[in-house]
């Protein structure tokens, strides 16, 4: 597993050779996730809440919330216990 990557439009991580991502959109504060996408050969391995918790992470390090376009990334945010307060 890498790090997380930040294109400027896109968060990345790399697994086991695949590239899991997130398409975002930051306006002011806020970063509008409209996007999460795992390859199937990462599919059910936790790629997507890995992803989310390192973006999740970056997001409250810079001070923004996150409002998900992605159903995904809505529902993720909202079970999460250590970064449900980001939903916004």
């Amino acid at each position: 597993m890498s790090d997380l990557r930040d294109t400027g439009a896109r968060y990345e991580m790399e697994e086991q050779g695949e590239t899991s991502y997130a398409d975002y959109r930051r306006t002011g504060e806020r970063l509008y996730i409209d996007y999460v996408f795992a390859p199937p050969a990462l599919r059910g391995t936790g790629a997507s809440g890995r992803l989310m918790s390192a973006l999740s992470a970056d997001a409250r390090a810079k001070g923004l919330k996150i409002t998900p376009i992605c159903g995904y990334a809505a529902a993720w945010l909202r079970r999460s216990r250590e970064f449900g307060d980001l939903l916004g």
